[in-house]
């Protein structure tokens, strides 16, 4: 069945693997991008007129929402690993409508269903990233295509939020039905690109050469990758939990940092912040497929993290000390913040899978380290509001970056030595 797939859709780019580079990475971008606005754009609305009981109904939403995403990545381990060529279309299609609906459910039920409405809306969204990764790995220009598609969250997320506010502002849309439009404004183009993504055909005989050949992996094939790798996999996971903390309350409470900073009316300057750090990033991470000999670009991924929680703890140190401008700190933090996540999403696991010639794939360790990362979110997130937490939203984010970005350099300088010591034991050309 997966060969015949392979075959069958490997005429539209047959010797062309530079033009299908440049299309997987354009179709992947703009998918994921949709995507995005079933995800974020609610985190817009501040509803300020809702309350459940002492607790901030935005904050608990982004509490439901993110622990339907950590729930999803714990089952996504599993599911993802497993995950098959034929039929990923279906599933997509599938996920995101469940997804929208409960955008829907949202604007026209009482507040508290809302708890409901996104939890289940995480969970769904959750599978997505996996999927849409596997149409693009296991390939030479999968550093490039990749990066590409995981630089789409810091734009989409920004994007997304732009149009939202703009919904609002120019048309009078109310808070609880935003969500809702916003996701319709990009269900057409969504469908439009899940289409071109099917053409995407399966990597070649090249690419598995250098890359190797990625198999869905069944429970045996996770537990001997774990008995090998769990203590190179544990650091990383590890260093990611307390990126993924301050990289969410970055993202979820982005608007709130904003208007604290005086930035509360433009509805700009979600897209403007965000394409400048998407445009940096991508510029670095897509670089590395000129490193064809996969172990280097390796340890490079590790020293493009460790800058990246460097860059995030310098500017937010000078932030708390006065000497920095606000916007200029946000720029800076999540430049620093994005340089460390996106590898995680996309060329860490790749590059570890080829330089140590793994039967894997990459959407099987992407989503252990996501499950619990979102779980520090969420345990972040509840203790905040469980102790009636009143705080500057900057202020709270600069000294947390500060904190984490010191355990984050720890952790990533351990990965690189364990990974290094694992290579040499194994002899590998």
């Amino acid at each position: 069945m997966e060969e015949s797939y392979k075959t069958s859709k490997s005429a539209w780019f047959k010797g062309q693997p530079k033009a299908l580079a440049l299309y997987s990475s354009i179709v992947a971008f703009l998918a994921y991008a949709s995507i995005f606005a079933y995800r974020k754009p609610f985190t817009v609305g501040s509803y300020e007129d809702i309350h459940l009981g002492d607790f901030s109904y935005q904050t608990v939403l982004i509490i439901s929402q993110v622990v339907g995403y950590m729930l999803s990545k714990f089952y996504g381990i599993r599911f993802i690993a497993a995950l098959r060529r034929r039929g990923r279309w279906k599933t997509v299609a599938v996920l995101i409508g469940i997804s929208w609906f409960c955008l829907l459910l949202f604007a026209i039920t009482p507040p508290w269903f809302g708890i409901v409405c996104f939890l289940v809306n995480g969970f769904m969204l959750g599978f997505l990233w996996g999927i849409i990764f596997s149409y693009v790995e296991g390939r030479r220009s999968t550093d490039f295509t990749g990066s590409v598609m995981a630089v789409s969250f810091i734009f989409a997320g920004g994007f997304t939020r732009s149009v939202a506010k703009w919904l609002m502002m120019k048309f009078g849309i109310t808070e609880m039905w935003m969500p809702f439009f916003t996701g319709a404004i990009f269900a057409l183009p969504l469908a439009i690109f899940l289409y071109l993504l099917e053409k995407i055909p399966a990597p070649d005989e090249a690419d598995e050469a250098e890359r190797t050949k990625r198999i869905p992996m069944a429970q045996q094939d996770r537990r001997v990758m774990m008995q090998s790798f769990g203590t190179g996999v544990f650091l990383v996971t590890l260093t990611y939990v307390f990126l993924t903390i301050m990289r969410d309350i970055r993202d979820n409470y982005m608007a709130n940092m904003w208007r604290e900073l005086g930035y509360g009316s433009n509805y700009g300057i979600f897209t403007q912040t965000e394409t400048i750090t998407s445009v940096i990033v991508l510029l670095m991470m897509a670089s590395l497929v000129l490193i064809r000999k996969n172990i280097i670009a390796f340890r490079v991924v590790h020293l493009a993290i460790f800058i990246g929680f460097l860059m995030a703890g310098l500017s937010s140190f000078f932030f708390v000390l006065g000497q920095m401008d606000g916007a200029i700190w946000m720029q800076l933090t999540g430049l620093g913040l994005y340089m460390a996540y996106i590898p995680f999403n996309s060329i860490f696991f790749e590059r570890m899978i080829a330089s140590f010639r793994i039967a894997a794939n990459v959407g099987f360790l992407i989503y252990i380290t996501d499950a619990f990362g979102y779980l520090g979110s969420v345990i972040v997130m509840i203790v905040k509001e469980t102790i009636r937490m009143e705080i500057n939203w900057s202020s709270f984010f600069a000294w947390g970056v500060i904190g984490f970005s010191i355990i984050g350099l720890l952790g990533i300088f351990s990965s690189l030595q364990w990974f290094n010591k694992k290579y040499k034991s194994m002899n590998l050309p």
